[in-house]
């Protein structure tokens, strides 16, 4: 039995902001789209490309410090093959975003010499952040700009409406706010989304996913789950890992049974704020 959950969240305030994107990139001269670097397939939505067009593009391989650093190097390689130029960075920290203004530079570079043609020297260049909900565009906005008005929360769907900052005299940025797609084809992106907590966790199964996750953990990062819980062997069941999970960290409910809920709780946290250590969950051409 799978323990796949068919997950799917659109709220109505996203169809109007692919709206308000669709109007406003004609004014644009680029788009930065932040991503996680942990899922940058899932976190990546589809329906964006065709709105942003032609328009150049910058990927922002955002919450690199949580991901792993091998398959951060391979996915920079695999946009440089697509003409695609990608920055890993941490827009908590700031980590990496000493690079963006100077690729936005690099990748306007035609306009820039066509405004200079022009008489046109010292137009402020425009990019609009995009990206899907909790994915870290307001932390970006904030550490560019240099100021906090852009609303900061670890909750998706957070900022609601388009917001235009001036970063310097060469640079203007609008936000816009996280917007999914209306149907996830492949279950596994909406798993992912919900992992990372890009999808909100009221519509989610949390002992479902939290099994899902120890499946992929168990087999691609069984000495993290080791070193962080002790977990020395582990069942064939996904069910009785959480189990065994429970038991280690001391979660027992009356009766000396395991509190599942309370571990998928604890599992799908540490996961998020990378207690567990560095991890990806897709890698190119995987």
């Amino acid at each position: 039995m799978s323990n796949t959950q068919n997950i799917q969240w659109f709220p109505g305030h996203m169809a109007k902001t692919k709206r308000q994107i669709s109007e406003t990139v004609k004014i644009i001269d680029a788009v930065a789209e932040i991503v996680d670097a942990r899922i940058p397939i899932s976190s990546r939505n589809p329906d964006l490309m065709g709105i942003i067009g032609n328009k150049p593009h910058i990927i922002l391989l955002n919450k690199c410090d949580m991901a792993d650093s091998k398959a951060t190097e391979q996915w920079i390689d695999f946009y440089k093959t697509h003409n695609t130029m990608a920055i890993p960075v941490d827009c908590k920290s700031g980590k990496g975003l000493n690079l963006f203004k100077e690729t936005v530079k690099t990748v306007l570079a035609d306009k820039l010499k066509a405004n200079k043609e022009k008489g046109m020297i010292g137009k402020p260049l425009r990019v609009m952040a995009v990206g899907i909900p909790n994915v870290g565009k307001s932390s970006f906005i904030n550490k560019i700009a240099g100021n906090t008005r852009a609303k900061v929360e670890n909750r998706p769907g957070v900022t609601r409406g388009n917001q235009w900052f001036t970063v310097d005299k060469e640079l203007e940025l609008l936000d816009t706010p996280g917007v999914l797609w209306p149907k996830f084809e492949d279950e596994t992106v909406g798993e992912h989304l919900a992992f990372t907590g890009a999808v909100t966790d009221r519509i989610i199964d949390t002992e479902l996913l939290a099994m899902r996750l120890l499946e992929i953990l168990v087999e691609k990062y069984p000495k993290m789950l080791e070193e962080r819980f002790k977990m020395t062997e582990f069942c064939e069941e996904p069910y009785d890992n959480l189990c065994f999970l429970a038991k280690k960290r001391g979660m027992m409910i009356r009766g000396g049974e395991a509190d599942t809920l309370r571990a998928s709780n604890m599992l799908l946290e540490e996961f998020r704020n990378s207690k567990l250590g560095r991890i990806t969950l897709e890698v190119p051409n995987a």
